[in-house]
């Protein structure tokens, strides 16, 4: 009886970024003979791959069926955790603030410093760090403007304030953030003072009723303008 002679597979070693690179390159200009022929034998390799015959048998009618009694005598493996549980991709902090950070030495299009031959190129998706601090719920800026005084006829000349801090003490984001820990998650005004003095920013809980007591007013009236204007348009 003939037998058919296994092909021996050839292992190919496939580099996605140096794919993306070779695939990018394509929008300065056609590619080179190295770029191409890498290309093709990747692609051969894929349809290969792809095209190979894969054995439909079952498992029960290859492998002997295992007595009842002795299978439910045997304790079942404990399922084994999913990949990566427990952390978060970076595109879950959206939240976050987001630095990007630049090669020292290299930029979109010089030589390869490691072949001398082909150029750089950007990557679509850049390698990301999470790094994760405390801060106070809310943040207090203290500007301090320069005096400066004449020692002949005593006028005093005071820098101007920056561009952009607007008047009131306490910003609209303060008192939302207020708003959030008191009515949000149920902090009480006394709890939050405690909080935010040990912080070294002092916010008495009368301040706070304060700020909140026009806000409610404010966010009453916007939901009750919402509610008009939904009605009146049939929804």
């Amino acid at each position: 009886m003939n037998r058919k002679k296994k092909t021996s597979r050839h292992r190919l070693d496939v580099d996605v970024e140096e794919l993306d690179r070779v695939i990018d390159a394509t929008e300065n200009g056609p590619l080179g003979k190295a770029d191409r022929q890498k290309l093709k034998t990747t692609l051969h390799a894929l349809v290969e791959r792809l095209a190979q015959k894969r054995n439909t048998e079952k498992t029960n009618s290859v492998l002997e069926q295992k007595d009842s009694s002795s299978a439910a005598a045997e304790s079942p493996e404990p399922a084994a955790a999913p990949a990566g549980h427990g952390r978060n991709a970076a595109s879950a902090f959206t939240g976050a603030e987001k630095v990007s950070v630049q090669h020292a030495q290299l930029k979109p299009g010089d030589p390869c410093p490691e072949c001398r031959e082909g150029k750089v190129y950007r990557q679509k998706e850049p390698k990301t760090l999470i790094r994760i601090v405390g801060q106070a719920p809310l943040k207090a800026t203290v500007f301090e403007m320069e005096r400066l005084r004449c020692n002949a006829c005593c006028e005093v000349f005071t820098a101007a304030e920056p561009a952009g801090v607007g008047t009131a003490k306490y910003d609209m984001t303060a008192v939302a953030m207020i708003a959030l820990l008191k009515y949000g998650t149920g902090m009480p005004f006394n709890r939050m003072e405690r909080l935010e003095t040990q912080l070294g920013i002092p916010l008495p809980a009368a301040t706070q009723w304060e700020l909140m007591e026009p806000a409610a007013g404010s966010l009453e009236h916007r939901a009750a303008w919402f509610t008009t204007m939904t009605r009146a348009c049939g929804y």
